[in-house]
Formats: structure tokens, C-alpha cells, sequence
């Protein structure tokens, strides 16, 4: 007989089931939902877990990061009070953006990120924050360190793509992107997510 080994019986809900990463909040799992290659927009469904097709994408605009989120995060009110204009947290888990320099061209993948700063936005008045991470060893992006080490080309590509992403024709946008952040207020955010979590699930 086989030795006996820690592992899933079942599939584990991506958000609830697995871990929030190797050392929080520094090293974080990043769940990945959207990658650059995606144009239709991907959300876990909260019940169920599984991946489902949340929207096409209205715009030619493609996510210029893997986008997802840390598993076990939640955002709600320790997050909405390191986010001033905010009225509350938008109640998900708290976003990731990760950058790595061999594309990952698939969904549904877990992955070990670094924290190295984020986006403070606010959607239709709730707390909406993107971290920003660096694929763990990464041979390009392994030595980034804070936010303010990447390209300004690759800040701005974000913050466009989050400006828009949700932009409809002839309607006001309630996405906001207000400020960039370095990896010490993000370390804040994501240790904020992981409490609201923990106080609301746990």
C-alpha cells in the first residue's frame, strides 16, 4: 500500500478551501480567474466555486496582469478604513494582480505571489483595491521588490484597463482608480483583508 499522504479528497472552493499563501501577507496564493489573453471576463461563482463567465468584454481592452484573488481575504471594514473615500467594502475577496514573464495563457490556476504595492480604487462608493504582485522566483520580475521598481508603462497599463473595464457607452463610470500605493500599504491592505475574513468566516 501506497504511504499515506496529505491531499483534497474533494475539490476545495477557491476562495474558502484553499490557503491564503506561504507567508501572509508578504507571499500570498493568488487564484488566477482572467489571464491576458481572455476577452470575456471570468468570476468564481461563490457558491459553487467553479469559474463562471461573468461578462464578454465590452472593449478591445485585454488585462495587462493575471488578474484574480487571495484566497481566505474579504473586504469590509478594516479593508473600506485604509480606503478614504470608500463607504464600505465591496464584500469579495481582495483582487490580485500578478505579473509574470512566461505567459500563463490558462484559468484556474494557483500560484505563489509577491506583494509589491497595489491600486487603492473605489467602485460605485465600495472599497475595490488591486494588489499588485510578482510571480514568486520569476526570472524577470523575482527581484521586484516595491511597486515603484516596475515599469511605469505596466502602472499605467493597469490603471487603464481598471478604468475602463467596466466603461459602457453613453453611461457615467462608477470605477475610480484614485491612487498607486507601495508594498507597505499594501502589506496593510492585505493583512485588513485577511481579519475581515477571518471575523466574518472564521
Amino acid at each position: 500500500m501506497a504511504e499515506a499522504t496529505s491531499f483534497y479528497r474533494w475539490r476545495p472552493h477557491p476562495w474558502h478551501g484553499l490557503e491564503v499563501g506561504k507567508r501572509p501577507p508578504r507571499l500570498v496564493h493568488a487564484y488566477v480567474e482572467i489571464t491576458p489573453f481572455d476577452l470575456v471576463k471570468y468570476e468564481v461563482d461563490k457558491v459553487t466555486g467553479y469559474l463562471r463567465v461573468d461578462r464578454p468584454q465590452r472593449s478591445s481592452s485585454l488585462p495587462p496582469a493575471l488578474y484574480g484573488f487571495i484566497p481566505q481575504t474579504y473586504c469590509a471594514e478594516r479593508v473600506n478604513a485604509l480606503s478614504p473615500s470608500a463607504e464600505k467594502g465591496d464584500g469579495d475577496p481582495l483582487d490580485i494582480c500578478v505579473f509574470s514573464e512566461r505567459p500563463i495563457n490558462r484559468s484556474e490556476v494557483i500560484l505563489n505571489a509577491k506583494v509589491v504595492g497595489g491600486l487603492q480604487a473605489v467602485d460605485g462608493g465600495e472599497a475595490d483595491d488591486k494588489i499588485v504582485a510578482v510571480l514568486e522566483n520569476d526570472y524577470f520580475y523575482g527581484a521586484i521588490e516595491d511597486i515603484s521598481d516596475l515599469q511605469e508603462i505596466l502602472i499605467e497599463r493597469l490603471r487603464h484597463y481598471f478604468g475602463t473595464y467596466k466603461l459602457v457607452p453613453g453611461q457615467e463610470s462608477h470605477m475610480v482608480v484614485e491612487s498607486v500605493y507601495d508594498r507597505e500599504h499594501a502589506l496593510q491592505v492585505v493583512s485588513a483583508a485577511i481579519e475581515d475574513y477571518e471575523e466574518a468566516f472564521c
